[in-house]
C-alpha cells in the first residue's frame, strides 16, 4: 500500500503544476483551480489504492477535477434556484465545462504552465505574494514546507497564499502569456522572483542553516522550466547559467560540521563540474542570443570567471572589475559598487578597494548599505589587510551584530578571533 501511495506523491509532484494550469485556463481562477486540483488528487487517494495506477494519470486527475466541477457547479446553481428553465440552463453549463476541460487536456500543455507561472508572479501582487503564490503553484511546495523554508509560521505563510489569490481574483488579471513588450516586461519581474527564492537558499538571511537547499532546488527546477518553454529570451538562459554556476559549488561551501566556508578557502576539488559545465553552457547560450552585456549575463560572466580558476590566486580579477564596471552601467545599484570595490581591492590592493568603497558614500547614514552587514565585513577585511587592526575589529563587530544567520555569525566571530591575533589592540 505504502508503494502506491509513493507513487501518487511522484506523479502528484510531477502532474500537478500542469493540471492546475490547465483547469484554471478554463475557469480564470487559480484558487477554484488549485482546489479542484486538490480534489482529484483526493480522489486518486480514494480510488487508485484499491484500483491500482492508472496508465495515463494526468488525463484520469483532469477528469475527476472536471466531475468535482461540475458537482460544484450543480449544487451551486441548484441551491439558489430550481426553476425548470434554471435546471436545463445548468445542463448547457454542465456540457460546455466539461468540453472544455477535455479540450484543456488536447492543448499544448507547456502554454498552460507559462501563463501559470506569469500569473503567479503578477506584478498586482507584493513580492512576498509572488513567492509564495509561484512556490505553491508552480514549485509544488506545501504552505508547511514554504513556512519551513522563511521561518514563518505555518499560518502565516498560509494567509499570504490566501492573499495573494484573493488579490488576483479580484483583480481579475487575463491568464494568457503577455506578448512583446508587456511579455519582455513581465519577464524580468518572473526571473526576480525566482532569482529571489535561489538567492534565499544560496545564503539564507536567518537561522541556523548557512543555505536551504529546498529553495535553491526549486529555483533551478524553474529556471530550467522556463528556459524550456522560453527558448529565445537570453535573460531567462544567463539566470539558469547563474543559478547553475554557483550551485555548483554547494557541496564546497560547508564544512563538515555544517560551518560556512567562503570561495578563497573552498576545496575545489568538490565542485560539482557536470552542473558547472551546464552553466557554462546556458551563459553561452544567453550571449549566442545577444544578451551579453544585460543584468543576469553580466553577473553570471563574473562567476564564470571565478569557476576557470584552478585556484583562488589564478582568478582573473581585473576582468572582474571590467564586467562589473558593465553591471554598474546596465542596473546600477549600491549591492554592484559593493562587491566591484572587492574585485578592484584584489585587482589593484586593499587601499584601492577602500577608496572604492569610500566613493559610493556607502558609511552615509541615508545610504541603502548603511545596515548591511557585508559593508562592514568588506570594510574590516580592508582595513586589516592595511594593517588598521583595530579599525578592522571595530567593523568586524558591527557586521556580527547585524548579520541574522548563525552560520555568518560564525564565521565573522572566528574572523574577530584571528584579527585580535594578528594585531595590537590599540
Amino acid at each position: 500500500m505504502s508503494d502506491v501511495y509513493r507513487t501518487i506523491e511522484a506523479v502528484w509532484k510531477l502532474e500537478s503544476t500542469r493540471l492546475i494550469a490547465a483547469i484554471a485556463r478554463v475557469t480564470r481562477d487559480i484558487g477554484i483551480a488549485e482546489e479542484l486540483a486538490q480534489d482529484a488528487l483526493v480522489a486518486a487517494l480514494e480510488r487508485w489504492p484499491e484500483d491500482g495506477i492508472p496508465e495515463n494519470p494526468a488525463p484520469w486527475l483532469m477528469t475527476a477535477a472536471k466531475r468535482r466541477a461540475i458537482d460544484g457547479l450543480r449544487r451551486g446553481q441548484m441551491l439558489a434556484q430550481k426553476h425548470e428553465e434554471i435546471a436545463r440552463e445548468l445542463q448547457g453549463q454542465q456540457r460546455r465545462l466539461g468540453e472544455a476541460m477535455d479540450r484543456a487536456l488536447d492543448q499544448v500543455i507547456d502554454d498552460d504552465v507559462l501563463r501559470l507561472i506569469f500569473t503567479a508572479c503578477h506584478p498586482v501582487l507584493a513580492v512576498e505574494g509572488r513567492v509564495a503564490l509561484t512556490l505553491r503553484l508552480i514549485g509544488g511546495l506545501t504552505t508547511a514546507e514554504i513556512a519551513r523554508a522563511f521561518l514563518v509560521p505555518e499560518k502565516t505563510m498560509g494567509q499570504r497564499i490566501f492573499r495573494a489569490k484573493k488579490t488576483l481574483s479580484e483583480a481579475h488579471p487575463t491568464f494568457e502569456t503577455p506578448r512583446g513588450e508587456e511579455l519582455h516586461r513581465r519577464v524580468k519581474s518572473v526571473l526576480s522572483v525566482v532569482y529571489l527564492i535561489f538567492n534565499e537558499g544560496y545564503t539564507a538571511t536567518t537561522g541556523e542553516e548557512w543555505m536551504r537547499a529546498a529553495l535553491s532546488d526549486e529555483a533551478l527546477r524553474l529556471g530550467r522550466m522556463l528556459a524550456h518553454l522560453l527558448p529565445c529570451e537570453s535573460e531567462v538562459h544567463a539566470l539558469l547559467a547563474l543559478m547553475e554556476l554557483n550551485a555548483s559549488r554547494t557541496a564546497a561551501r560547508r564544512g563538515s560540521r555544517g560551518e560556512a566556508v567562503l570561495l578563497p578557502d573552498q576545496d575545489r576539488s568538490l565542485w560539482d563540474d557536470a552542473q558547472l559545465q551546464r552553466g557554462m553552457t546556458s551563459l553561452e547560450h544567453a550571449q549566442r542570443l545577444g544578451g551579453e552585456f544585460k543584468y543576469y549575463a553580466l553577473q553570471a560572466a563574473i562567476v564564470a570567471c571565478h569557476m576557470r580558476a584552478r585556484a583562488a590566486e589564478e582568478t582573473d580579477w581585473e576582468r572582474i572589475v571590467l564586467l562589473y564596471d558593465s553591471l554598474q552601467q546596465t542596473a546600477p545599484s549600491p549591492i554592484v559598487s559593493l562587491n566591484r570595490a572587492v574585485a578592484v581591492s584584489m585587482a589593484q590592493g586593499p587601499a584601492a578597494g577602500l577608496e572604492a568603497l569610500d566613493a559610493i558614500g556607502a558609511l552615509a547614514g541615508d545610504s541603502a548599505l548603511a545596515g548591511y552587514h557585508l559593508l562592514h565585513s568588506v570594510r574590516g577585511d580592508l582595513l586589516m589587510k592595511m594593517g588598521n587592526f583595530s579599525a578592522a575589529r571595530e567593523e568586524i563587530r558591527r557586521a556580527i551584530a547585524m548579520t541574522q544567520n548563525l552560520r555568518e555569525q560564525e564565521l565573522l566571530t572566528e574572523r574577530l578571533k584571528q584579527m585580535e591575533k594578528a594585531g595590537p589592540s590599540t
